[in-house]
């Protein structure tokens, strides 16, 4: 886990709100990853998103209270239309495979070209390799995966939402590296300040800032 980390009181103020987006080809496990992280539970009978639907978890990071606004889209083609206006304002991305599946990671630099094209240039990127509890059926060796990530510097995780392997421990990274690029950016703009210059961030701003923008805990919309 990542050190810093803790959960966070529901009643605290909220300091920063980061969107962090689920994508992938569909049935590759993305709502069950959301919900193992979001609400620590797993269902074996889980139906097909339609559309868009996200929850909300709040933890805390170096002492300030951060809530993640996970998103979650049906990787259908033909929902492909609902997913452009998805990748809006999201400083997160987890890039989610199948192990046993060889053309869902085949998909992956589909998934990843058109997360580059919509979402912003700092956006954090994780590789997931998900039903490592289906390890007798692998068809994506680990070595595989690990040397797309290196090349297209990702963070790499393989897991098991079933068995709550590694889940936590993705999202946590994913978050405190956005965390830590927000902290960056906001010391670099003291400085400026200090120096008698504006404050200017370069690119996107990475952050949604709380709590007015905080939303009701599940949401599903656009279905079919």
């Amino acid at each position: 886990m990542a050190s810093g980390v803790g959960y966070g009181d529901a009643s605290q103020k909220i300091d920063y709100v980061f969107k962090v987006v689920l994508i992938g080809d569909s049935a590759v496990g993305k709502s069950q990853i959301l919900a193992r992280f979001a609400r620590n539970e797993f269902s074996l009978d889980s139906k097909a998103t339609i559309g868009v639907e996200f929850q909300t978890r709040t933890l805390v990071i170096q002492h300030k209270s951060v809530k993640a606004q996970i998103w979650d889209t049906a990787g259908q083609e033909r929902y492909r239309a609902v997913t452009s206006a998805y990748y809006r304002g999201a400083v997160g991305a987890l890039l989610v495979y199948d192990i046993t599946k060889r053309q869902t990671f085949d998909h992956i630099p589909r998934w990843l070209e058109e997360l580059r094209a919509h979402a912003d240039k700092n956006i954090v990127i994780m590789l997931i390799g998900n039903k490592t509890d289906l390890e007798d059926q692998r068809a994506v060796p680990t070595e595989d995966a690990k040397e797309f990530a290196q090349k297209e510097g990702l963070f790499f995780l393989e897991t098991s939402a079933m068995e709550a392997t590694n889940v936590e421990d993705a999202f946590l990274t994913v978050l405190t590296e956005i965390f830590n690029i927000v902290n960056k950016k906001n010391l670099a703009a003291g400085d400026d300040q200090a120096n008698g210059n504006p404050a200017s961030l370069t690119g996107k701003k990475i952050l949604v800032p709380g709590p007015a923008q905080v939303i009701p805990e599940k949401k599903a919309c656009c279905s079919s």
